[in-house]
């Protein structure tokens, strides 16, 4: 698993059908602070995560192809959860 910033959408005119009906979103890794960690990373979106949201992405390709329903579709990355702000405001 990975922590991630949502940094766009991808569109894709051609694909395989194993993704018909998905969402891909571009992301980018960061660590805890919020700063990037390496290449942008494509993962398919079954939540519905906005644009500069903090995502936990999945690395587990057998997990990603079992949401997909194809055991033999090139899914890989998947978007897990939203994570929550890494400081939340204290309580008076």
């Amino acid at each position: 698993m990975m922590l991630a910033r949502v940094e766009g959408n991808l569109t894709a005119t051609c694909k395989h059908p194993s993704f018909n009906g998905w969402r891909f979103l571009i992301c980018q890794p960061v660590d805890l602070a919020d700063h990037p960690e390496g290449n942008p990373v494509v993962a398919i979106d079954p939540i519905g995560a906005g644009l500069h949201e903090r995502v936990i992405l999945s690395t587990d390709g057998s997990a990603a192809r079992l949401a997909v329903n194809d055991p033999i579709s090139p899914a890989r990355i998947m978007v897990m959860g939203i994570a929550d702000e890494p400081n939340p405001p204290e309580v008076p």
